[in-house]
């Protein structure tokens, strides 16, 4: 097994190895190509069990073009059954933990990828996309982002709620705007994610989320995904006890119980460039794109086992708060 490759100590590799290690979102090219997917390799290899992969997100890409990625993304992971499993229901996971192999499902960034149509929720979720964010950065026909003049969760975004509600999909409020979250937390009769966003007490970013949010997030049931992009850490310290330290924050201001994992790695680097030198979206310095690698995950157990937190709560943070949420949500 990985455990001697993974240079941690002994208890870590152990607990690792045994736990369920979801890493809640990753960034692929967003073509439909394979230029990068094998190495989702890199995961298993990290004794990490379950990736949600991202297909879209709002202002760089058409939807029809998002949906093209995914048929590729989906049909790729399909034509390998002995290294992936492509998630239908929980069950899939614990197979694929058992089996050795990793478990995929897809996310959508921004609800543009609807094209103002709710139903589409539906053909998305058929299709293995688990969790869908309302806004990216940018307000668009659902909600506010978080990088504009944010007014708030619209009647169209009440109705993909809804409608997500109603066929299992789990609605995520990272670059969102904060009077949208709220909005969102307010209307939404499941748990909602906050899939890959840092305390802003800890790195005041626009990105980052208030202590507000996380609050309010987690009295919905639902989760605050710890990031591991540097942009979102103070200085851009992606070492593990760093991260840990963010991770540590949110367990003491929602409890355990509310923390989870979304690295937020782009394996591409070259596509995240042509990406970030669009100032509408991104407009703050983004040229430091240090990011914690799936390569990683083992060093964040060990730093957790380090902080001396309880196995039990290692391993919730780890994946099994996240299957709590699945089991609860998802049809």
């Amino acid at each position: 097994m990985e455990e001697v490759t993974w240079n941690i100590s002994p208890e870590a590799a152990s607990l690792h190895h045994e736990a369920l290690v979801w890493d809640n979102h990753t960034c692929m090219p967003l073509r439909p190509d394979d230029s990068f997917l094998p190495q989702l390799q890199r995961f298993r290899d990290a004794g990490v069990n379950v990736a949600s992969v991202n297909v879209y997100f709002d202002n760089f890409i058409e939807w029809h073009d998002g949906l093209k990625v995914l048929a590729f993304m989906r049909r790729w992971i399909l034509e390998r059954p002995g290294d992936y499993v492509l998630i239908v229901s929980v069950e899939d996971i614990l197979g694929a933990k058992r089996d050795g192999k990793l478990a995929v499902h897809f996310d959508i960034e921004g609800m543009e990828a609807l094209d103002g149509e709710a139903s589409l929720v539906k053909t998305y979720y058929d299709l293995g996309v688990r969790w869908m964010l309302v806004a990216y950065n940018r307000n668009n026909r659902a909600g506010g982002g978080c990088m504009d003049d944010d007014s708030g969760l619209t009647d169209f975004g009440r109705r993909v709620i809804e409608e997500a509600a109603r066929v299992g999909m789990l609605i995520c409020c990272s670059h969102t705007g904060e009077q949208t979250s709220m909005d969102v937390f307010e209307h939404s009769r499941n748990p909602v994610l906050l899939s890959h966003s840092n305390p802003k007490s800890l790195c005041d970013h626009p990105r980052n989320v208030s202590d507000s949010v996380m609050k309010a997030c987690a009295e919905t049931g639902g989760l605050v995904g710890i990031t591991g992009y540097g942009l979102f850490l103070e200085n851009g310290d992606t070492n593990p006890d760093n991260i840990v330290r963010h991770i540590d924050y949110a367990v003491n201001l929602v409890g355990p119980e509310h923390v989870a994992l979304g690295m937020d790695y782009v394996f591409d680097k070259e596509e995240l460039k042509t990406f970030l030198a669009d100032k509408e979206i991104f407009p703050f310095d983004a040229s430091d794109m240090a990011m914690t690698s799936p390569e990683a995950m083992p060093a964040l157990t060990e730093s957790m086992v380090r902080m001396g937190y309880p196995e039990e709560t290692i391993r919730r943070i780890l994946g099994e708060n996240l299957l709590r949420v699945a089991r609860q949500v998802w049809k």
